[in-house]
């Protein structure tokens, strides 16, 4: 990547509108971005994953290889399975910070400290329906637990991060007034900013963290889901907000429609905005493979970066262009080189959106020659067969036809 060209490199090749000093005056990234995974926590309640002590390390161990900076490893609370694993994943010193999730008891955070971690992160409801309706609290109990519970962490070396859940869907003061209080009563080391519901808009993000700050002097991080398919939009403007810290999943797993992918957000960062988290981007795709084999969870297969059939080429334009550019520049016929990340090289694929030069690259890969009359007439005969199929081709079944279709050339 030129610095005079951060927008096009020999890995990738986006808007250069996107770095226009207009558009980014408006940023405020601070001087080092983090991210903060959530996988073995809060990925780990998508409905019907389970991770055992094994598989959770072995997630752990690839998150260290792509880079990820604090990996929050579980909930001691939920099993001894689970805090067997957190104890464990601390013993291998991966690399990345090790943190824990408690909710606001001075016992939850007890537990956190016994499995050795760096950090807690410390829940309590935050809006005053959720206290009331979800938990059946008097408000002002949650503002006690919350004291209390992070004065404790804090006494006991932990680094305290404070995690107000359903924060988005407060009363606004209120929720400033808990902050607040937390603040100089208990403790807090970094406050998240929390989406539990996935129900902010992104243009809501800057002015939420705006009036956060203008309160609460303590660095900010960012959790929110991914309910209305804005997860990674928001955090992109949480972190240009000035937040420090991002919290992510693998593939975007967690409860109901997830959290935030974090190979969509480091790719986004990197090369929409320049941002540079120091990961291991070619790590990416084999950690998501991991992840699915692991879970047995199916991704789309044209999901942004981790989608088995991302680098699949079908379309007859496309594949002209894959033709007559791709092994000297790929990146004009996709955003990012494919083994940037991990993938193998793109291919073309045969279907019924496929023209003639799938045909020919196909046939030239098999070593045939065929007259323009003949390739036309494959084409014909590979959209027949795949709409019959209800699916592409596969290379036995396209050399069948170009035998039916080249046989009597042969012949003659």
């Amino acid at each position: 990547m030129s610095q005079a060209t951060p927008w096009k490199s020999d890995d990738w090749f986006v808007s250069p509108w996107n770095y226009f000093p207009e558009v980014r005056s408006q940023f405020e990234f601070p001087a080092r971005v983090r991210l903060h995974d959530v996988s073995l926590r809060d990925g780990e309640q998508q409905a019907g994953l389970v991770f055992n002590k094994d598989q959770k390390i072995r997630l752990a161990e690839k998150l260290a290889e792509v880079g990820v900076h604090r990996i929050e490893a579980g909930m001691p609370a939920v099993s001894p399975q689970d805090e067997a694993a957190i104890r464990e994943i601390v013993r291998r010193n991966l690399g990345p910070e090790i943190f824990a999730f408690a909710r606001c008891t001075i016992e939850d955070v007890k537990r956190a400290q016994d499995c050795g971690v760096r950090g807690v992160v410390v829940e309590i409801p935050s809006s005053e329906h959720i206290i009331r309706e979800a938990y059946g609290w008097p408000v002002e109990k949650a503002i006690d637990l919350s004291i209390q519970a992070t004065r404790f962490a804090h006494e006991q070396g932990l680094y305290t991060v404070f995690f107000p859940i359903d924060f988005s869907r407060a009363d606004l003061e209120w929720g400033l007034t808990l902050l607040k209080r937390v603040a100089t009563e208990g403790h807090m080391d970094a406050l998240v900013v929390v989406d539990t519901f996935g129900v902010l808009s992104p243009h809501a993000v800057p002015y939420l963290i705006r009036r956060i700050k203008a309160e609460i002097d303590k660095p900010l991080e960012c959790h929110f889901h991914n309910d209305f398919g804005m997860g990674v939009a928001n955090t992109v403007m949480a972190l240009a907000s000035g937040c420090e810290v991002a919290h992510t999943t693998i593939a975007g797993i967690g409860e109901r429609a997830g959290n935030t992918p974090y190979e969509e957000l480091a790719l986004a960062l990197l090369m929409l905005y320049g941002v540079d988290m120091g990961l291991r981007c070619d790590r990416l795709y084999e950690t998501a493979r991991l992840l699915q084999e692991i879970a047995g969870i199916q991704i789309p297969t044209n999901r942004a970066v981790i989608g088995e059939m991302l680098y699949d080429i079908e379309s007859g334009i496309i594949a002209s262009w894959y033709r007559n550019c791709y092994h000297r520049t790929p990146t004009e016929i996709f955003p990012v080189r494919a083994e940037f990340i991990g993938r193998e090289p793109a291919r073309v694929v045969m279907g019924k959106g496929s023209g003639a030069d799938n045909v020919r690259l196909w046939l030239e890969e098999d070593g045939l020659d065929a007259t323009d009359e003949q390739v036309m007439e494959l084409v014909a005969l590979v959209k027949q067969e795949s709409l019959a199929k209800g699916r592409l081709l596969t290379r036995d079944e396209f050399r069948s036809l170009a035998l039916v279709v080249l046989s009597p050339a042969r012949a003659g």
